[in-house]
């Protein structure tokens, strides 16, 4: 069972608690309390196993597929969590004896995991346990454990195996073949890994330092090694009071590592630096390590995010500092060739594979508030040209295609081809969306843009921008197709945002994003022509712009996109959508577990309803409205408002990517109490009281979603064609709200009340700025008080 009010004084609104134990729902503790920093993410399990944990350390970009008939995925590595505790002799576990006072707590300010319980045992001997870990974000490599037991009423012998445990998997697949284990001087165990098709090297070394009653016990361990398999045996005879105290450290490195990509590489230069790394830092201790992590938490993440809320619920604090804990920890910020995984670095699902989830909802965060991050993970798309090109050959289209599916930048394509279970035919279902879900190619130029105007890199822009939307804009010139009838192009056999929806043709959003991106190169050429002729004339050479201006000239306005209907300005979504069979949603609409309406009908039969999965149509009045395409009036407010009361009550939001884009709509809207409604569902996708909602890992999407919901929606940050726009409408009890973004390459710290906004720009350079249609400049600080009392 969850609990979020067990943080007191300065940890108020800090803490994530689980309060119970319980062997069947583990997943959800091990997803949401997850350890990382970007270069890796430790799961949450117990130190003692159980049945139904999942072990999982994953690093980034270490991408293998374990057999052929696999796709890519981040490899399972070694496990060094795990420790054998043996209390006279019997193997330790909750579910015998008797526990109290139990708690799991993973503290956002410190990004250390806690877990602390008295435990009797079956034969009636009382001991206190309490564990410690953290993952370092000062040094990226680095793994500290403690543990301490204390005996409270009787003698008892605790024996203990620990080490490195490398035989996992993910989910039965092995991706790594048998390494040598090490053991040096008794004391520093080493075990390598090195995958089996792409042959990345893994080096994991460890550690454990002992004390008794506060006094280092040198202790001579049985040493063990099996099957992929090191480890320590260490035995102990504590008398009442006394306290056993050790702790663990460990530190991994790759072959991936940039610091070890250089063609003078050997496998023992990565052993030995590894190494002295792990004799460096154990020498320091646990506490050291941990406070040199807790400053950089505190420096570099805390400080300079600068979030507050004031809020009658507790609750909404904690779920945006949640947000921001977890968008630090999932993204690899150190190296710009990886990119964030849909679960994060927190568990197996979807692979490690990099979605449309990345641009559209977590790119945001970091354009506006560490754009130094934001630039690595578009350049990541930048080094993924390769595969998004490949995959255009492929299919037979020129320019750059994007995969629906990334891993490894050059890889191409990895989005399995077969999903679940068919529940009509019992068959495997067909996974359609790595072939014609193609959208996410303009939604990449999107964010091109995006942080183009929000930054004003144009260093970004002349080396990586420039290209990115030029070869997407000749993908969707040479993707359309001509209608002889309609004198128009069409994009037909497409899947939407909407993946309820396969093969449709013109997808709404799909054809207008489209329209943008050859738009958006269109204007970019006319700029570089008459700004910077030398990038173009390189970017010719290499991309044979004068053939594609032209065709982005011939065919951009000629692209068919879905009016408003006359009748009630409705977009249509697809060709289709409006002509199908509409049932009753309520149902499902109020389902506890989401894909509720698989259980009553098969991908086939839900094509041929007016029901769907996520937010489609709706992203295209928030996307096109930062754009030059603001002033369109397919866009206009009350578009947006006659789309939005059509098809919310449609949309099943069995993505966990959709809340958050209808959250911010029904603000823009003026329907705050149900946007408010809609950024609360978002923020308990996992930190709902439902113990199975993250089994698989966390939703990353939606976890960018929170932070989103609060800035573009109750904050009304927004870009528009180039313009920062500030339009707030907090929730009625929201009573402050204090945050710090970066407008074109400077922090502005803004405050809201509920009739005042505070603007101070950090390094007076004026900034221009429009708050409910005027316009505002400011150098320093500005107050402005704009009306919308409760």
């Amino acid at each position: 069972m969850m609990n979020y009010s067990q943080g007191k004084g300065e940890l108020k609104n800090w803490v994530v608690s689980e309060v119970e134990f319980s062997p069947d729902t583990l997943g959800k503790s091990e997803s949401i309390m997850y350890l990382g920093n970007g270069y890796m993410g430790l799961r949450s399990t117990t130190e003692e196993p159980y049945i139904k944990d999942k072990r999982n350390l994953l690093i980034s970009g270490t991408f293998n597929r374990a057999e052929e008939n696999e796709v890519t995925e981040l490899p399972n590595l070694a496990d060094v969590t795990r420790f054998d505790i043996r209390i006279d002799g019997e193997r330790f576990s909750l579910e015998f004896g008797e526990t109290k006072n139990y708690q799991r707590q993973l503290n956002l300010k410190t990004a250390e995991l806690t877990r602390y319980f008295d435990w009797t045992s079956p034969r009636g001997k009382e001991l206190r346990f309490h564990f410690r870990r953290f993952v370092s974000l000062d040094n990226l490599h680095l793994i500290g454990m403690k543990m301490m037991v204390e005996s409270l009423t009787d003698p008892v012998r605790i024996s203990l195996d620990s080490g490195i445990d490398a035989q996992m998997s993910n989910s039965g697949s092995q991706h790594f073949l048998e390494g040598e284990r090490r053991i040096f001087d008794k004391q520093f165990i080493q075990l390598v890994q090195t995958t089996n098709e792409s042959k990345i090297d893994v080096v994991i070394n460890t550690t454990h330092k002992i004390t008794v009653n506060d006094e280092e016990r040198i202790k001579v361990p049985e040493m063990n090694m099996d099957r992929r398999k090191v480890w320590l045996t260490y035995d102990f005879s504590l008398q009442p009071t006394d306290k056993l105290e050790i702790e663990k450290i460990t530190t991994v490195f790759t072959s991936r590592d940039k610091e070890f990509e250089k063609a003078e590489y050997t496998i023992q230069q990565l052993r030995d630096h590894s190494l002295q790394d792990l004799q460096d830092s154990s020498g320091k201790g646990y506490d050291t390590l941990f406070q040199s992590h807790l400053e950089t938490w505190q420096n570099k993440i805390w400080e300079a995010y600068n979030f507050e809320i004031n809020s009658d619920d507790d609750f909404d604090q904690l779920a945006l500092r949640f947000s921001l804990y977890h968008l630090t920890i999932m993204t690899p910020a150190h190296d710009d060739r990886m990119g964030i995984a849909a679960k994060a670095l927190s568990g197996e699902g979807y692979k490690g594979h990099s979605f449309w989830d990345t641009e559209l909802f977590i790119l945001p965060f970091f354009i506006y508030s560490n754009p130094k991050v934001a630039k690595s993970l578009l350049t990541y798309r930048y080094h993924g040209l390769v595969g998004a090109r490949k995959k255009a050959r492929e299919n037979g289209y020129l320019g750059a295609m994007y995969p629906w599916e990334v891993a490894w930048p050059t890889d191409g394509e990895v989005t399995p081809v077969w999903g679940d279970i068919d529940i009509v035919t019992g068959n495997q279902t067909k996974i359609w969306s790595g072939f014609i879900e193609q959208h996410i190619t303009a939604d990449i130029a999107f964010a091109v843009y995006q942080y183009y105007n929000v930054t004003a890199d144009q260093g970004f822009m002349d080396h990586y921008g420039y290209e990115i939307i030029f070869d997407t804009a000749t993908f969707w010139a040479s993707r359309l197709e001509w209608n002889e009838k309609k004198q128009k192009y069409h994009i037909n056999d497409v899947i939407g945002p909407d993946e309820y929806k396969e093969h449709v043709d013109n997808n709404a959003f799909t054809n207008y994003m489209a329209y943008f991106n050859m738009k958006l190169a269109i204007r970019y050429y006319e700029k570089l022509t008459m700004e910077n002729p030398m990038c173009l004339k390189e970017l010719t050479k290499k991309l044979n712009l004068d053939k594609a201006y032209q065709h982005w000239q011939d065919k951009a306005g000629k692209i068919y996109l879905p009016e408003p209907r006359e009748e009630d300005l409705v977009i249509p979504q697809d060709d289709t959508y409006l002509l199908l069979k509409e049932i009753d949603l309520a149902k499902y609409k109020n389902q506890e577990k989401v894909r509720g309406i698989y259980r009553d009908y098969n991908s086939e039969q839900i094509n041929k309803l007016q029901v769907t999965k996520q937010a489609d149509t709706l992203i295209l009045f928030y996307l096109l409205e930062q754009t030059f395409l603001n002033d369109d009036e397919r866009i206009s407010e009350a578009v947006k408002r006659a789309n939005f009361n059509y098809y919310e009550p449609k949309t099943l939001h069995d993505s966990s990517l959709s809340l958050a884009t209808h959250a911010i709509v029904a603000n823009d809207i003026g329907d705050i109490d149900l946007a408010y409604s809609l950024f609360k569902k978002s923020s308990e996708i996992d930190l709902g009281p439902l113990m199975n909602t993250s089994d698989d890992g966390v939703h990353a999407a939606s976890i960018g979603g929170i932070w989103k919901s609060a800035i573009f929606g109750f904050a009304g940050i927004r870009l528009v064609d180039g313009r920062l726009r500030i339009n707030p409408r907090i929730p009625k009890h929201w009573h402050h709200m204090k945050f710090t973004i970066h407008w074109q390459a400077q922090p502005v710290t803004i405050s809201i009340t509920k009739s005042t906004l505070s603007v101070k720009v950090e390094n007076k350079e004026s900034i221009t700025f429009e708050v409910f249609g005027e316009i505002h400049e400011c150098d320093d600080f500005i107050e402005i008080p704009f009306g919308l009392t409760e």
